[in-house]
């Protein structure tokens, strides 16, 4: 299961998220764009790049076992209730630009009223100091236009995907440190869900101590800087997925990653382009949150964007057939502890099999949504 999982990540950011990356665009633009192919483990996806495009990030690529906003909140800390309808969705995407261009298509209205219609990540998984404060601003300050709140997915950590089909990202954590300052100085003062990289804490396994402990560093400190700029932002961190690392084992590197704390961490994200079911994330998610300790306001966010039928037999990740799509995304869950169920991974951008990676498979999407 661990293959499973790191390899879905990969693959659903590349293919499944809106993506603010340079594409050729004016520099304050920001798109939805493919996620990448996993790797030995079911990690979320990352958007693929293509010449003149964005790329998202790769979460889904690595391990088998990888794995938002909330309405109130949970025990402890007060926050502002948030309305289902709030969340918001970033215009410019693979799946809205194909229901523009097939409005004879027979699948055109399933797939625009259960994808196109819903809001999705936006992913930041190009290194690209020069723009990425205004792709970021772009993006919130549209949501802050229309009342509804963003999510945003920084995703750039030096080493992300441990070299498989999501490697990518700052050459550095001194760069990485840098980047994230410039990142924050777009998200404004609007309420702004950050998803902080994705498999960045469960997919590990491939540094070393030092490495380890560096990463962790950055992370804790990342945390700390987004919340800085905007204190309406709920940064999340990366709690893998249901079936990969135990809860205990999980919540101790969460905690060495800065976390447990008010003042860089909301709380968790889990399953981020996977397919666990959303009972058994929220079980994990609590169970998570319970060894990580913390303030008692800590909740948790669950990718529930492929979930609708679980994990398929025998860890498949690369568009596995029989999948749905999950509850929709919504900041009012009625779940004690869980915060929102996001769509991070955008449903029909394919992991590799049903078209390249990251790229929109009208075909996958349908299959997904009817």
């Amino acid at each position: 299961m661990v293959a499973a999982a790191s390899a879905v990540v990969a693959i659903a950011t590349v293919t499944g998220m809106v993506s603010a990356l340079g594409d050729g665009r004016a520099s304050d633009e920001a798109r939805q764009s493919p996620t990448g192919a996993p790797s030995f483990r079911p990690l979320p996806g990352v958007p693929t790049s293509s010449p003149g495009r964005p790329t998202p990030s790769p979460s889904a690529t690595v391990s088998a076992r990888k794995p938002a906003a909330r309405p109130s909140v949970g025990a402890g800390r007060t926050r502002t209730a948030a309305a289902p309808a709030r969340l918001y969705s970033h215009p410019d995407s693979q799946v809205r630009e194909w229901v523009d261009a097939h409005p004879g298509d027979a699948r055109r209205a399933v797939i625009e009223s259960r994808i196109a219609d819903r809001p999705a990540a936006v992913w930041f998984a190009d290194f690209t100091p020069s723009t990425v404060t205004a792709r970021v601003r772009a993006v919130t300050s549209a949501a802050v236009a229309e009342g509804r709140v963003p999510v945003v997915v920084p995703y750039a950590v030096p080493q992300r995907d441990c070299g498989g089909a999501s490697e990518g990202g700052a050459p550095d954590l001194a760069a990485y440190d840098a980047w994230i300052d410039d990142f924050a100085a777009g998200l404004g003062s609007g309420e702004v869900v950050v998803v902080l990289e994705p498999d960045s804490i469960a997919q590990t396994d491939c540094l070393s101590a030092d490495q380890r402990a560096g990463r962790f560093a950055s992370l804790a400190r990342a945390g700390r800087v987004l919340k800085a700029a905007d204190p309406r932002a709920r940064v999340y961190y990366d709690a893998g997925h249901s079936d990969w690392n135990p809860a205990a084992r999980q919540a101790e590197l969460l905690g060495r990653a800065g976390a447990a704390s008010a003042t860089s961490s909301d709380g968790v994200f889990t399953n981020v382009s996977n397919f666990n079911r959303t009972s058994d994330e929220i079980d994990y998610a609590r169970s998570v949150l319970s060894a990580l300790g913390g303030p008692p306001g800590l909740g948790a966010v669950i990718d529930t964007s492929r979930n609708g039928n679980g994990a398929p037999a025998g860890g498949a990740w690369c568009d596995p057939s029989g999948r749905r799509i999950g509850q929709a995304p919504t900041l009012a869950t009625g779940a004690a502890g869980i915060d929102a169920y996001l769509w991070v991974k955008l449903p029909g951008e394919s992991d590799g099999c049903k078209g390249s990676p990251g790229t929109f498979s009208p075909a996958y999407a349908y299959e997904l949504a009817r």
